[in-house]
């Protein structure tokens, strides 16, 4: 069977490629973004100054009508630049420039540009107010020309194509002034400026950005990709001395920190405490083999003692002590598997237990003990969520490592602390536990010197087990002194209610 080949990572796939793309894209949109904005409030700034010249020759025209000018001798700018034209309110070009003369009005809209029924509604409203002043007064009297101030009139805006000197239609920016001539007749001042200019120069600010872009997003695609390399420099020193170290098995290796307190100082620095605990916990399982293997080997070596004496001489078999050197070793496989269990992760029962009634039980099956047990046991029942069996192996070993070292009594306590919480202390009147080893007890293999000597096949796992099982069920364990200076051991757990 062939090994798949491996895939080839593109260059896009790390880190680096992914971020210069990233920074390169956001600030081109945002770069697009703000020319478009530039470009449009040019244009509008622009526009607004052609309209503000519009309007100012409009009403410098409006001004000499205001002024009795004769439509013939008003004072126009040139056609080319600033076309004017004087409209009359039935749409007639009364005076002009000589290229738009015979033209057409250049726009149409302004205050007369409305339709002419409604001229003709507006004219016969005039008249029926006209003839009731007449009624009122009892004569006619002439009409009279009404004035307006050219530099308060309301003026008006658009945005029109005109043909000059017979080119190309352009666009204009076009204002319209209402005015009255020397006769009274009312007219419209349309003035234009043209809107070349301002197209012209927002297209050559929108090619000098068009130009400019390619080379400032280039510069910042190489800026970001330099500093993303220096970046992520320290990860990759990180990744190459995790390679190194999977690949010679060595965790005593640790990962170079920097001085920095930034995320990847941060990362180097849990990188290191994991590598730590890999460490003792490898440190840990080697010394937890070693010491299986040796306590493994002396009831095995004792059994293959006792047969090959049975085989060779079978009266002198002891069926007493192979019985012994089994039931040990039963023991001990048997703590080794929930240890492996436990290291391994595996979460006790959701059971409802009622640790009184667990505790009578246990006790009672403890015919022939060496020493009796004496309990003080509530009547009610005392709930906790977990395994029973696991529980009732903590109540055991408790128990068994009281008898094994107290010298006439051993006695079981259970009861209420008030705060959802229960107790349970085992306690002995033994030689206790001296505060500098009543941590250190809890250790897999640990055996006191004194215990030693008295240990009738215990392996040193039994207190281990204990702190395993109640971390498993959210309690805790300690030591304090307990009968005539004996050992105490004081378990707390959480209780539900019943």
């Amino acid at each position: 069977m062939t090994d798949r080949p491996r895939r080839r990572r593109g260059w896009w796939s790390s880190v680096r490629a992914r971020t210069t793309l990233a920074a390169t894209a956001v600030v081109a949109v945002a770069l697009t973004a703000a020319g478009l904005t530039v470009l449009a409030v040019l244009r509008h700034n622009l526009v607004e100054s052609a309209s503000l010249q519009a309007e100012t020759t409009a009403r410098d025209v409006a001004t000499q009508l205001a002024a009795s000018t004769d439509l013939t001798r008003l004072k126009l700018p040139d056609a080319d630049s600033q076309p004017v034209q004087v409209v009359s309110a039935d749409r007639l070009v009364l005076a002009a420039d000589d290229d738009l003369r015979g033209q057409p009005p250049m726009a149409d809209f302004g205050p007369y540009s409305a339709s002419r029924e409604d001229e003709d509604d507006q004219d016969d409203e005039v008249d029926d107010d006209q003839d009731e002043k007449d009624g009122e007064d009892g004569e006619d009297e002439p009409p009279t020309a009404t004035t307006k101030d050219p530099t308060a009139t309301e003026v008006m805006f658009g945005d029109v194509r005109l043909t000059v000197d017979g080119g190309e239609p352009s666009p204009f920016r076009v204002a319209a002034v209402a005015a009255t001539t020397a006769g009274g007749q009312p007219v419209t001042v349309y003035a234009g400026v043209s809107l070349d200019t301002a197209d012209s120069a927002v297209a050559d600010a929108r090619q000098a950005m068009l130009i400019g872009l390619p080379p400032l997003l280039a510069v910042v695609a190489g800026v970001t990709w330099l500093v993303t390399r220096r970046a992520l420099r320290p990860v990759e020193s990180i990744r190459s001395e995790l390679a190194e170290i999977m690949e010679d098995g060595d965790l005593s290796r640790r990962v170079p920190e920097s001085a920095s307190r930034d995320e990847i100082a941060r990362l180097a620095s849990t990188t290191n405490a994991t590598l730590a605990a890999l460490e003792a916990s490898a440190e840990r399982q080697r010394r937890f083999i070693a010491d299986a293997a040796h306590e493994l080997r002396s009831p095995i070596a004792s059994l293959r003692t006792q047969l090959e004496v049975a085989q060779a001489h079978p009266h002198l078999l002891e069926l007493d002590g192979v019985i012994g050197d089994t039931v040990r070793l039963e023991h001990l496989a048997a703590d080794l598997l929930l240890l492996a269990r436990l290291d391994a992760g595996e979460q006790p029962r959701a059971d409802r237990v009622d640790l009184a009634a667990l505790v009578r039980d246990e006790l009672a099956h403890r015919v022939g003990d060496r020493i009796t047990v004496d309990t003080v046991l509530p009547n009610d029942p005392v709930v906790v969520t977990g395994s029973r069996l696991q529980l009732a192996r903590l109540l055991g070993n408790l128990v068994d490592n009281a008898q094994r070292h107290a010298a006439t009594t051993v006695r079981v306590c259970l009861h209420h602390t008030g705060d959802r919480t229960t107790v349970l202390d085992v306690a002995d009147d033994g030689p206790g536990v001296p505060e500098a080893d009543r941590t250190r007890i809890f250790q897999r293999f640990v055996r006191l010197d004194d215990a030693r000597s008295r240990d009738e096949g215990g392996a040193g796992l039994g207190l281990a087990i204990v702190r395993d099982v109640i971390e498993r069920h959210g309690g805790d364990i300690r030591v304090t002194d307990g009968i005539d200076r004996g050992a105490r051991f004081v378990v707390t757990l959480p209780t539900v209610d019943v």
